[in-house]
């Protein structure tokens, strides 16, 4: 009897480490993806009467709120201007190319702070100026230095657009509208809420 139940003892330890073995093994499948704080590469819009890809219908922003014009056929349309409960601004958008060419996005776009060119290109030197407090907001950074906005756009395709975002400190609560500014790109007022 002591040598069965040696040999059971074992066989369910054999039995537990193959188990452990295959939900590891099944725990790393192909289909995971590394995440990354990029957003997707910039897509092409299809025309207005065809908006599905797939099956699946193709997200429109329910308002645009701001048309900002840049250099070279580049326009910025502000779909959102929204306070964050942790007392933070994002303005989220499209950037357009509504050209009939490739634009490469301008290096002053990331503004002219070491800490920020470091990281590539970005949207890291936009601005907001609040002109009854008296006070510029600039693009919020991570701890390493990273701008918290879109990053890594250097060239957008003719007559496409890519979703972008930027995250300021949030004005006061009494602050209802500012000027956006973003180097190349025609200053903007947006209301706040």
């Amino acid at each position: 009897m002591n040598v069965r139940y040696a040999w059971n003892r074992r066989g369910a330890v054999a039995v537990v480490a193959v188990a452990s073995v295959a939900l590891f093994v099944s725990g790393c499948g192909a289909e995971d993806k590394p995440k990354t704080d990029k957003p997707p590469a910039a897509t092409t819009v299809p025309p207005k009467g065809d908006r599905t890809q797939g099956s699946k219908p193709v997200e429109e922003p329910t308002e645009t709120l701001a048309v900002i014009r840049g250099q070279k056929g580049l326009e910025l349309d502000v779909t959102s201007v929204q306070r964050d409960a942790g007392g933070f601004l994002t303005i989220k958008g499209q950037l357009k190319n509504t050209g009939d060419s490739a634009v490469a996005i301008s290096s002053q776009t990331s503004g002219d702070e070491t800490e920020v060119m470091k990281h590539g290109s970005s949207l890291g030197g936009a601005t907001l100026v609040d002109a009854v407090g008296k006070k510029r907001y600039y693009v919020l950074r991570d701890t390493d230095g990273r701008p918290l906005t879109t990053t890594g756009i250097s060239l957008l395709p003719k007559r496409a657009s890519t979703a972008v975002f930027m995250q300021f400190p949030a004005p006061p609560a009494t602050t209802t509208e500012v000027s956006f500014q973003l180097p190349t790109f025609e200053p903007a007022t947006l209301k706040l809420s």
